[in-house]
């Protein structure tokens, strides 16, 4: 079927929602979730919807959805991504897939096509992270409980509830967002890669085979805080020391115990007392570790352990850690992968099939119902600040590529 997306649309759109949340001064984004700029871009994407002659849809987790429908009432597909973001964001990380999912629902709309199974766009509440996880995605597979929603906050310790309840909604709504697996075929989303591969090695899209699991720790290291000019060096308690010995060892350790898609970050770390002329008594440090196989990161979980008790026998120290969080890995659907696949070459485009070293609204979906995820490529792989971007020719590729695996996985059988 020679079906195209408009890319002109995609432009405008991209750039208006853009608008919404800019701050003039360093030209980021600021739409984080049930802030009052990303109340205003849910309002721009349901005006969007109805001017494409939609139904736009608000559920309990202020999840919005507008839908094709289907000459039958068999499992729908799901496309589509979020609009919320970090602080000083770009314009396209999660709005790319929303606004693409637009286009390709008005295309199949303007060219007549009705699809045997429904198609339904779905913009996620909340992916960022904000209060923790990723609130609209896990509303919809049922992963949500009544105390978790009268707990959650933000790092200011906002409660959820209080936001949710100062734009006029029921927090315990959100447990009615819940939906039938048995009613989902797929989820698709495509997605700025993030990274470097695809812009790198010059291809359009990349093919999603599997998405990182991840787990972060909190750290303490402790030693004793000491005078700096009085201290002997082999009488010493130094926390620091112990982080530097763990940070040297995290190559190796890698490279025994993980894979070539495993991940080991410290992010974040803060030495105490503090004091140029002070021995540091306590670090405190963060540990982000990624990989695609829930085993491999099980290895890597134990031999961080083994480690930093090693360094703490070996520097004199305390150490002790807390698991903040934990996602598991998930593969996107074989079948699906070799569907998008197969739509990539019958386009001529240049591909890759990858993993994603991120995590994604379709981890979550992967949970409860086969996914897919197209990637296009992210310029010098900046992502989550300004300078996120992606060529418009890739824009377009990625689109085209996702509304034809839309119009495959749906199985049109008319037009008019």
């Amino acid at each position: 079927m020679d079906l195209s997306v408009n890319l002109e649309r995609i432009k405008t759109d991209i750039h208006e929602l853009a608008e919404i949340g800019r701050c003039r001064d360093d030209r980021g984004i600021y739409r984080m979730a049930f802030t009052d700029a990303d109340m205003e871009g849910k309002r721009w994407l349901k005006d969007r919807i109805e001017q494409a002659g939609f139904e736009p849809r608000t559920d309990g987790a202020v999840n919005i959805s507008a839908e094709l429908s289907g000459s039958t009432d068999r499992p729908r597909i799901l496309v589509g991504s979020h609009i919320d973001t970090v602080p000083c964001a770009g314009a396209l990380d999660g709005t790319l897939g929303v606004i693409v999912a637009l286009e390709c629902l008005r295309c199949l709309r303007e060219q007549g096509v009705v699809p045997e199974r429904t198609i339904e766009l779905i913009a996620f509440s909340d992916e960022e992270g904000r209060f923790g996880g990723m609130f609209g995605s896990q509303a919809v597979c049922g992963q949500l409980n009544p105390d978790a929603l009268a707990t959650l906050s933000d790092l200011d310790g906002v409660l959820l509830g209080d936001e949710l309840r100062r734009h006029g909604f029921d927090p315990l709504g959100a447990l009615d967002a819940a939906r039938d697996p048995e009613t989902i075929a797929s989820y698709l989303e495509l997605h700025i890669e993030q990274g470097p591969v695809l812009d790198r090695g010059q291809k359009s899209v990349g093919i999603v085979d599997e998405i990182t699991g991840l787990f972060t720790w909190s750290v303490n290291l402790k030693g004793e805080a000491n005078h700096a000019g009085t201290t002997p060096m082999e009488m010493r308690h130094d926390a620091f020391m112990g982080l530097a010995d763990f940070a040297s060892a995290i190559p190796r350790i890698l490279d025994e115990n993980g894979s070539a898609r495993s991940r080991a970050t410290i992010g974040k770390a803060q030495i105490l007392p503090g004091a140029a002329n002070t021995v540091p008594g306590i670090v405190e440090f963060s540990l982000d570790v990624r990989d695609t196989s829930p085993e491999t990161l099980a290895d890597l979980g134990n031999a961080f352990r083994k480690a930093l008790s090693a360094i703490a026998r070996r520097r004199n120290l305390m150490f002790e850690f807390q698991q903040k969080s934990y996602l598991p890995p998930v593969a996107a659907d074989p079948a699906v992968v070799q569907r998008l696949l197969r739509q990539a070459e019958q386009l001529e485009l240049t591909h890759l099939q990858m993993h994603s070293g991120a995590a994604h609204d379709a981890q979550i979906m992967g949970s409860m119902v086969p996914v897919g995820m197209i990637f296009v490529p992210s310029k010098n792989g900046q992502s989550h600040s300004p300078a996120e971007w992606t060529a418009w020719t890739d824009i377009e590729a990625g689109a085209n590529l996702m509304l034809h695996s839309l119009i495959d996985l749906a199985n049109p059988i008319s037009t008019t």
